[in-house]
């Protein structure tokens, strides 16, 4: 007899990157000179005075040691100014600031710690997929809430009121918006945090690409009295160049910071100290750290937009974060259609929309998480896509 599973796992499927992945590598063992256009992964190096940081304080006695389950009060207090000089928002880095094992790891001592077996969560359809993962292998009521290009994939508060149950315990939001790009404003913000505060649910914000072709970083913690009802994700994976150093954060009021501590602090022992201080190093990095990241993102941004004129589809320029999303023409059935072409007789690996929800089945979305050989060469395939549209 065969050991079964627990049933939570038939809720879930591996994480389709993990799958395609393996995929596309086993095409490239195959010959296939894949370029991969997919996965926001970046490819630019870490800053090199943070590397040095690691390995200085790597040699340092007593850096192998378990270390205290809030993170080093050097990383707290580097995070507490780093939010104060990009977002102006002041935290106290004692008791509302919580390093995480990368922000990915916070969805789900957030929902364990705030949602109960049954609990509703309202998730974003398109979204990130880790908030359904996460919730379905808690067994949460997942109900997904409409974001559309007419409406600039902002929430409609109306739909959220009418979809909100009694026992609605979290919404997820995340902006600059993945997959779309889309960057969300001061008013819709208030909205959603009064529609939040009126109904008792968690406001949630995922943050991770604020920093990325954005001259107007925001925060949902901006300009609020009260944290009681929001919390904030953010990372060092895409700002930083730092996604396999996997450091994050979350911050809000004390009382919710220790519910979450609660269930963190029995899954892990602490951050490797040297990580935490190179990340405290690399929260110091000057504006011109950005400003030089951003320069060679818009100009991939440039050759990404080409790339999608190629192939006949429509975008929008005014958005943030390391991907370029786009409606597919009307000769494709949807974005999986279009990136199984790219694929399978371009050997160029791009997202189908619909793995972010099924609003997304329309679209595509490519990665500015390669160099510019890369892109141009990718440019030069697609080229016989347009005479294939016309």
């Amino acid at each position: 007899m065969k050991i079964q599973p627990a049933n939570r796992i038939g809720k879930v499927e591996e994480y389709y990157f993990s799958k395609k992945l393996a995929e596309v590598n086993m095409l490239k063992q195959q010959g296939k000179p894949i370029i991969n256009l997919g996965i926001g992964s970046p490819d630019l190096p870490t800053h090199p005075d943070v590397i040095e940081e690691l390995n200085r304080s790597s040699r340092e006695k007593g850096s192998n040691y378990y270390q205290p389950y809030r993170g080093i009060p050097e990383l707290r207090e580097a995070f507490s100014a780093w939010y104060q000089d990009i977002y102006n928002v002041n935290l106290n880095p004692a008791n509302e600031i919580l390093p995480l094992i990368g922000s990915k790891e916070g969805i789900m001592h957030i929902s364990m710690a705030f949602a109960n077996p049954g609990d509703q969560v309202l998730i974003p359809n398109p979204g990130y997929p880790a908030y359904t993962s996460v919730s379905k292998l808690l067994n949460l009521n997942v109900q997904y809430y409409n974001l559309n290009e007419d409406n600039n994939w902002l929430p409609d508060i109306s739909e959220l009121e009418a979809l909100a149950q009694d026992n609605c315990k979290i919404i997820w939001i995340n902006y600059p918006h993945m997959p779309s790009g889309a960057k969300a404003d001061t008013n819709s913000f208030r909205e959603l945090i009064e529609f939040a505060q009126s109904r008792n649910i968690l406001v949630v914000h995922d943050n991770p690409y604020s920093l990325i072709l954005n001259n107007e970083p925001m925060s949902l913690l901006q300009g609020i009295i009260s944290k009681s009802h929001v919390l904030e994700l953010n990372s060092l994976s895409k700002s930083h160049n730092m996604a396999g150093w996997r450091i994050g954060m979350v911050a809000g009021s004390e009382e919710n910071i220790n519910h979450i501590l609660k269930v963190k602090s029995n899954f892990d022992s602490g951050m490797f100290k040297p990580l935490q201080q190179a990340a405290a190093k690399a929260l110091q990095l000057p504006h011109s750290w950005y400003n030089e990241i951003n320069k060679l993102y818009s100009e991939r941004r440039k050759l990404v937009w080409q790339i999608m004129d190629q192939m006949g589809c429509t975008y929008g320029k005014n958005t943030s974060g390391m991907f370029v999303w786009a409606k597919v023409p009307n000769n494709y059935k949807n974005g999986a259609e279009l990136s199984d072409e790219l694929l399978y007789e371009h050997s160029i690996f791009t997202a189908p929309g619909f793995i972010f929800g099924s609003n997304g089945n329309g679209y595509t979305r490519i990665s500015l998480c390669a160099d510019m050989h890369q892109l141009k060469e990718a440019l030069k395939r697609v080229e016989t896509i347009k005479e294939l549209i016309k």
